[in-house]
């Protein structure tokens, strides 16, 4: 049987579903039910959960956003995204998991034209950065296998797109610097990576795309797929960061504009995928494969986050 964490959500919903199509038995662990299989309450700020008979772990759930330093959503993502990886972690007692990171954790100070799992974590921009680099060294520590995807995007998604066609203000959409070359993954790769990663040796792994995205182009993709008429402009980067510091200052518990907003758009980041290639994983699905009828798939309501990176 394997356990997904935060089964009801984007992420552990399709590890959830893929599991299941597979034929495995598959339990959600987290405060609402999946979409498929049983339910375990799991609140990951209160305590253990109950891995009764499961075999594996696939760790999706996650605080995520962009929240102010010192507010109470920065003390709650340290809650879950670090706490909550001790509680689980001592909850697996052995038994293989995956835990899904992020590529938020890399040193975003340094070259990332092209990075690799030994690139330096450090210097994140933001405290979900910092959360997941502590929770995923705790979960190494304990020999589980951490998936860093950057970006990911799919059906369902509430935050990455939806947020994306949501910055077009009169018919114009600005972009933070020059165009540059970004990785970006695939829901649906993210959920078979997590699947066949339960076999794979400890240590991190990036996923993505099988290929990077010029940025612009992405952008302009999107944009046609959901019917939105606008025009890209660029945004002085030396602008968009002084935005960004003020936005920063501002007292709200998540800023309008951030540093790490900026970074994740502004700057290139490529993951080197050789590591999980290796194992014998392949991304299948493109950014041009979910935007075939995918107006029809992004919701109307968001949730209190930021992209998945």
């Amino acid at each position: 049987m394997i356990a997904v964490t935060g089964a009801s959500g984007f992420c552990g919903g399709h590890v959830a579903r893929a599991a299941a199509a597979a034929g495995a038995r598959v339990v959600g662990l987290g405060r609402s039910p999946g979409p498929v299989g049983g339910h375990r309450f799991w609140d990951a700020t209160a305590g253990d959960p109950d891995l009764t008979g499961v075999d594996a772990v696939v760790h999706c759930a996650a605080a995520v956003g962009d929240p102010s330093p010192g507010s109470a959503a920065e003390a709650l993502m340290h809650e879950v995204n670090v706490v909550g990886t001790e509680r689980l972690m001592r909850a697996a007692a052995g038994r293989p998991v995956v835990w899904v990171s992020s590529a938020s954790v890399y040193d975003p100070r340094l070259d990332r034209s092209l990075v690799g799992e030994d690139h330096p974590r450090a210097g994140q921009l933001n405290a979900y950065g910092r959360t997941k680099a502590a929770g995923e060294a705790l979960a190494l520590a304990a020999g589980a296998v951490v998936l860093r995807p950057r970006a990911v995007y799919g059906p369902g998604d509430t935050t990455l797109l939806p947020r994306l066609l949501s910055r077009v203000r009169a018919g114009i959409l600005l972009l933070p610097g020059p165009d540059v070359r970004l990785s970006l993954t695939a829901v649906e790769n993210l959920a078979e990576a997590c699947l066949a990663a339960a076999a794979w040796p400890p240590g991190a792994y990036n996923v993505a795309d099988g290929q990077p995205y010029g940025r612009d182009a992405a952008v302009r993709a999107v944009l046609d797929a959901h019917g939105v008429r606008a025009r890209i402009r660029h945004l002085p980067l030396g602008l968009a960061r002084t935005a960004a510091r003020v936005a920063e200052a501002l007292p709200t518990a998540e800023p309008a504009l951030s540093r790490y907003a900026v970074d994740q758009l502004a700057h290139p980041v490529v993951l080197d995928l050789t590591r999980a290639r290796s194992r014998g994983w392949l991304p299948r699905r493109t950014l041009a494969d979910h935007l075939i009828g995918s107006a029809a798939l992004v919701p109307d309501s968001d949730e209190p986050a930021t992209m998945r990176a």
